[in-house]
């Protein structure tokens, strides 16, 4: 019996061609300049604003710069001003950021500078979120507003695509994360042709973002931590061992977020629930100390200068006081992500393990430590698997990365996460 060729030949899926790309690169590049360039704006306001708050001021009103007493004056304040944004400025500044991703919604304009303002005085005060979250909604909502009036031949899809990709590369400093990122996100939707077809103008704007940044701000994330040489099997067991802690604490603060979330809700206007979490975030930071505060990447610098530094205990105390500190501020209406307060929480365990077991090299705590408390938080494994590579510039730690990764997404997967929907469940 023949068979139909048709039916002999192998499924191949078919390749975008050329001149379908091409005309992609302009506006991905745009796009990808934009992002990164409200990114730096963004945190180089909010940096002036924190010099003033944590130096000058404190310097002038004869208080110590991190003194218990000024911690809670400025995170109530923080709260306060917060709060007034959310309150009176047009559009709220956006959603309840308890139920917004990295995949953002695409907001009207008029949301937009209430959430640039409401983010900065953010990161300024210190409570423990990053600004990945608000800026990427904040970049998708000015694609798809630029876009569709310059362009409006263009599918409305591939704006939020641009602006996502391009403020993850610009957040990490290279576009590499970006690709792992809309990887994830195209591996759940249904997508037309090869997967760097899809790719292409995505990564391009990321690669625009990333250059952008790196010509301005110069990022690194490598922490300089003491080289661990060829990897053992001791390695392997710490790695292993420390990810899947990392992985179960994290998941202990996920099934804490939704009871949080909606004690802060129960207070129903923002000039409450923002002061209100100023004040636990005030009571948290005395008790882990100045380190804990902001979104965490310097003060991970400054842990990962000395990991010899502290002892195992004040590690365990900065450990779940940044935890804390991370779901209440997430909770009570701060604007702002979760990736960077969750490094920080997986450094200081990793260093924790140091302190405790001196067999466990501090490069191989902090990498596993990072590892799996962000699969726990984000539930993106590429994601994960990269920023944990990334802060030790060891080739030797990605392997021991990608199993320990294994039993900890083992952990973690068909767990809820981190991010809610509107009625306040969690998302699985």
């Amino acid at each position: 019996m023949v068979q139909d060729p048709a039916q002999q030949a192998p499924s191949v899926t078919p390749a975008t061609p050329a001149r379908t790309l091409v005309p992609t690169i302009l506006p991905a590049l745009a796009v990808g300049v934009l992002s990164s360039l409200v990114l730096v704006g963004v945190e180089t306001a909010a940096g002036e604003l924190q010099d003033v708050l944590w130096g000058p001021l404190p310097d002038a009103l004869g208080i110590g710069r991190y003194s218990v007493a000024w911690m809670f004056v400025v995170l109530v304040a923080t709260g306060l001003a917060v709060g007034l944004v959310v309150w009176k400025v047009p559009g709220h500044a956006g959603p309840d950021p308890a139920t917004i991703g990295l995949e953002a919604p695409v907001l009207p304009p008029a949301v937009l500078p209430g959430l640039v303002l409401a983010t900065a005085l953010m990161l300024a005060g210190g409570p423990s979120l990053g600004p990945e979250n608000p800026v990427i909604a904040v970049n998708v909502g000015l694609a798809v507003w630029l876009g569709g009036r310059l362009i409006p031949r263009a599918p409305g899809r591939v704006w939020p695509a641009l602006a996502e990709a391009a403020t993850i590369g610009a957040l990490f400093g290279t576009p590499v994360a970006a690709a792992l990122a809309i990887s994830e996100l195209l591996a759940r939707q249904e997508t037309r042709g090869m997967l760097w077809d899809n790719l292409f103008a995505p990564l391009t704007a990321a690669a625009a973002g990333s250059l952008t940044v790196a010509l301005l701000d110069h990022p690194s994330f490598d922490l300089n931590l003491p080289s661990f040489g060829r990897p053992g099997w001791s390695d392997l067991l710490a790695a292993v061992v420390v990810a899947g802690v990392g992985a179960l604490l994290a998941l202990c603060a996920v099934r804490a977020f939704p009871y949080v979330h909606g004690a802060f809700r129960r207070l129903k206007h923002p000039m409450l629930m923002l002061p209100a979490g100023g004040v636990v975030l005030g009571a948290l930071a005395a008790a882990g100390g100045h380190l804990t505060l902001f979104k965490g990447l310097d003060e991970i610098a400054t842990l990962a200068h000395d990991p010899d530094g502290w002892s195992a205990g004040e590690f365990a105390v900065m450990t779940v006081v940044k935890l804390a500190a991370l779901v209440v501020a997430a909770s009570c209406g701060f604007r702002g992500g979760r990736i960077f307060p969750a490094v920080f929480v997986g450094t200081a365990l990793g260093l924790c393990a140091h302190a405790l077991v001196s067999g466990v090299h501090p490069s191989v705590g902090v990498s596993a430590g990072v590892l799996g408390v962000l699969l726990a938080i984000t539930r993106q494994g590429w994601i994960s698997l990269f920023v944990a590579a990334v802060l030790v510039a060891e080739p030797g730690v990605i392997a021991l990365l990608c199993v320990a990764s294994l039993p900890a997404w083992l952990l973690v997967t068909g767990r809820p996460q981190m991010q809610l929907r509107e009625d306040g469940t969690s998302v699985r």
